[in-house]
């Protein structure tokens, strides 16, 4: 993983981020590329990858952006997911990759589209995040 470390980064490889598998192939404050391997664990009960994981990649590549970006100023929360589902998907590698829309004084707004191997849109999302003030 190529990546800028700035204080309070939580850990990038346990918690929902092991659970799901993720790995990390860039993480900067201008982009973050994930990318992940449909498993039968990540399916929901139709056997096609469950939209619950989608939603979890779009806050999850949002937040780690988010924080590189904000730094040592403070720390971001997510205070709106937005995710469409547009293909279902049984099995495979999927890629993640966000992008800041707008990044202010108290919120920001982050953009993430998941592609497959042939990179065909799959899903694609927003999350709003909003800037902490160390306490």
């Amino acid at each position: 993983m190529t990546s800028e470390h700035a204080a309070g980064t939580p850990e990038l490889t346990g918690g929902l981020v092991g659970l799901l598998g993720l790995t990390f192939d860039e993480a900067s404050a201008d982009r973050v590329v994930i990318r992940w391997q449909v498993r039968p664990e990540l399916h929901q009960p139709y056997g096609i990858q469950h939209g619950g994981v989608y939603c979890a990649v779009v806050e999850t590549v949002g937040s780690v952006g988010g924080s590189l970006w904000l730094g040592d100023r403070g720390r971001v929360v997510g205070v709106s997911n937005q995710t469409d589902f547009l293909r279902a998907v049984r099995d495979g590698e999927l890629v993640a990759v966000g992008t800041p829309v707008h990044r202010g004084r108290s919120q920001q707004l982050w953009q993430v589209e998941i592609v497959d191997a042939e990179q065909r849109l799959v899903a694609r999302g927003q999350v709003r995040l909003q800037n902490l003030s160390p306490a």
